[in-house]
């Protein structure tokens, strides 16, 4: 049998999961005091960007307007620019910290028939891709090796965000700001 080492997903097998969030996830997150331990890496008036729990590659991060709207027709034009404003910061921000080769970016629009948990509150998936980051663990054997523990990735993009024109950090346990901080 092989065996695939990954002592970095220790985080996860160890993380607390009695943790019940009421209400919406993407509403609750950006709330909280500690935005390191929420996953909140950067903000702007209007969106946030939220590290992905469940990602399909190390850096796979989502951009998440701060309205509570299922409906791209539903937001009004300065929130989708500052929606677009900060995806386009976090392809800079990816670059600068990971160096992919290439990515995928969208949205599962319409629910569990478009393959999203989430219907309620739009959200972008972005996810940093590399020449030959897929093989035949996923194919084969139903499983996904990601390389680097969340935590580690939080960091590396957290201070690419901060290295940023118009950046700033607030705290610690901040998420990296953009504009007036919320």
């Amino acid at each position: 049998m092989d065996q695939v080492f990954a002592p970095w997903r220790i985080e996860w097998v160890e993380r607390d999961d009695g943790e019940e969030i009421e209400g919406c996830v993407f509403c609750t997150l950006p709330e909280r005091e500690n935005a390191r331990e929420a996953k909140v890496v950067a903000r702007n008036d209007g969106a946030f960007v939220l590290l992905n729990n469940y990602p399909y590659n190390p850096g796979h991060l989502m951009v998440i307007p701060h309205a509570h709207v299922g409906d791209w027709r539903e937001l009004d034009d300065e929130t989708m620019l500052a929606h677009g404003r900060l995806k386009a910061r976090t392809f800079d921000a990816l670059d600068e910290a990971m160096g992919p080769h290439g990515y995928n970016a969208g949205e599962n629009l319409g629910g569990a028939a478009a393959g999203g948990s989430i219907d309620d509150h739009l959200h972008t998936h972005v996810v940093p891709r590399w020449t030959g980051d897929t093989n035949f663990m996923p194919v084969i054997s139903d499983t996904k090796v990601i390389v680097e523990g969340i935590a580690d990735t939080y960091d590396r993009l957290h201070e690419a965000f901060a290295q940023q024109e118009g950046a700033t950090v607030p705290g610690p346990e901040t998420a990296v700001a953009f504009g007036e901080p919320l």
